[in-house]
């Protein structure tokens, strides 16, 4: 049951708890206490709105930054993903697999502002030896939304 609750509020955060109670055959007050459940132990670690800022006067930057980095002994990557993921300007931090070690998604006002995050305080830890930066130039599907607007046609001209 925690499976199928997961699954419908992570497509829809917003949606009615009672519909939902409906639909997975169990009483709200059940569903209420299982979710409060599931944020007490951290399966559910919060709420978020998907918006997109292509269509507001706010001016964003968003990018990804790959990084490789010397682990630390003891520590692993554990500790550099820390000091990385506390900069507020930081949304996320992956370990991956690959050619680079880590995965950084951030945003800011522009790309000046981005690129100075990433050498004047990413590329100066110790542990880090390179960097990749790519920005993101429009977003087509974000955490399963899709952001682009298929009906537009190309206009003709005569």
């Amino acid at each position: 049951m925690r499976e199928q609750i997961l699954k419908m509020i992570e497509k829809n955060s917003r949606i009615d708890l009672k519909e939902l109670a409906i639909m997975l055959g169990m009483s709200e007050v059940d569903l209420m206490n299982e979710i409060s459940r599931m944020e007490e132990e951290k399966i559910i670690c919060g709420y978020h709105t998907l918006i997109d800022w292509e269509k507001t006067s706010v001016e964003k930057v968003s990018a990804l930054i790959e990084v490789r980095v010397t682990p630390q002994r003891g520590q692993g990557f554990d500790h550099i993903a820390e000091r990385i993921y506390n900069y507020p300007e930081v949304n996320a931090v992956y370990l991956l697999s690959g050619a680079y070690d880590i995965l950084i998604t951030l945003e800011g006002k522009s790309l000046k502002e981005v690129s100075s995050f990433v050498s004047d305080k990413l590329s100066t830890l110790d542990s880090v030896l390179s960097t990749a930066t790519h920005f993101i130039l429009k977003k087509y599907k974000d955490h399963g939304t899709i952001m682009a607007n298929n009906d537009e046609r190309l206009k003709m001209t005569p």
